[in-house]
C-alpha cells in the first residue's frame, strides 16, 4: 500500500471528522506474520465481538479455526455449510429441535432468501483486520470499514454518492453482521463500479456493537476515489462545519461514558 494514501486520509479525517474513530480494514492473505492470530475458541464465538479489539488498535488474523459461528464461517468464505434446521432457526423454530430467531416470517421465505445470497468464491486462507493507522507498505486492504454514529454516517453516505448520478451508491442487503462488513463489500470490490455497503442491523450482532453505531464498508477501489475528491466535496462548506460540531460533541459525550 502507498503509505502516503494512508497519511493523506488520516489528515483529512482529522480535519473533517475530528474526534470520530478511524476505520478498520480487511484483507485476505495466504500468509501473514502481521497481526495476532485468533485462537480456536472452546465455545461459540461471534466474529463481530472480536472486531472491537481491532478498533482499539490490535491487528487480528482469522482463519477457519478461529470462528465457531456457522454464519461467520460462511460470510468469511471459510465454509458453505449451513447449520442444521437453518430454515427454521431463522424463522419460527422447530419444536424440540431449534428455537427460531424470527428474522423471517416462514421457512419458505428463508429458502427463497438463501437463493439470493451470493457464494464466496475460493480465496486466500487468512483474514487480516487492521486499523487504518496500522497499515504498512506490505498491506493491500480490500475493504475499509467504518463503525460510526449518525452524523459521521451522513458524511460517509454523501461521499459515497458524490461522484455519480445513480442514487443507489450505497446498498443495504440483509444478512448477518459479518456479511455486511466482509461478504458483500468484498464482492463489490471485485466489480468495476463497486457500491458501498451499509450494515450491522443484525439484532444478533448488536450485543457486540457500541450503542448508536452502524457500519459503512467501502470497497478499497471506491475508497481511493473518495479520498481523491474529499476536498472538493460538501466537506469544505459551512453546512458541513455545523455537522462537524455535532461530531465533536458526540465524541466527547461517548468518551465520558
Amino acid at each position: 500500500m502507498d503509505i502516503s494514501l494512508r497519511d493523506d486520509f488520516s489528515a483529512l479525517w482529522e480535519t473533517y471528522f475530528q474526534g470520530a474513530d478511524l476505520p478498520i480494514t480487511l484483507e485476505f492473505r495466504d500468509d501473514t506474520e502481521d497481526g495476532k492470530i485468533v485462537s480456536s475458541p472452546d465455545a461459540w464465538r461471534c466474529l463481530i465481538c472480536q472486531i472491537n479489539r481491532v478498533r482499539n488498535g490490535t491487528s487480528l488474523v482469522f482463519n477457519k479455526d478461529s470462528i465457531t459461528c456457522k454464519g461467520g464461517l460462511r460470510y468469511s468464505g471459510f465454509s458453505h455449510e449451513l447449520p442444521p434446521h437453518f430454515r427454521y432457526f431463522l424463522s419460527y423454530g422447530k419444536k424440540g429441535d431449534v428455537e427460531g430467531e424470527r428474522y423471517k416470517q416462514t421457512p419458505e421465505i428463508v429458502d427463497d432468501w438463501e437463493k439470493e445470497i451470493p457464494e464466496f468464491p475460493p480465496h486466500k486462507n487468512k483474514l487480516l483486520f487492521k486499523r487504518w493507522d496500522r497499515l504498512t507498505e506490505t498491506d493491500n486492504p480490500e475493504v475499509v470499514i467504518f463503525f460510526a454514529r449518525p452524523e459521521v454516517m451522513s458524511g460517509l453516505f454523501t461521499l459515497a454518492n458524490f461522484d455519480q448520478s445513480n442514487p443507489n451508491g450505497v446498498i443495504c442487503p440483509m444478512g448477518a453482521g459479518c456479511s455486511s462488513i466482509i461478504l458483500y463489500p468484498w464482492l463489490e470490490q471485485q466489480k468495476d463500479d463497486p457500491k458501498v455497503v451499509l450494515g450491522m442491523f443484525d439484532p444478533s450482532a448488536r450485543k457486540c456493537v457500541p450503542q448508536d453505531t452502524l457500519t459503512m464498508a467501502f470497497p478499497m477501489k471506491k475508497f481511493e476515489q473518495v479520498i481523491s475528491y474529499m476536498e472538493e466535496s460538501f466537506l469544505i462548506t459551512k453546512e458541513w462545519a455545523t455537522v462537524q460540531k455535532k461530531i465533536t460533541r458526540s465524541a466527547e459525550l461517548y468518551q465520558k461514558k
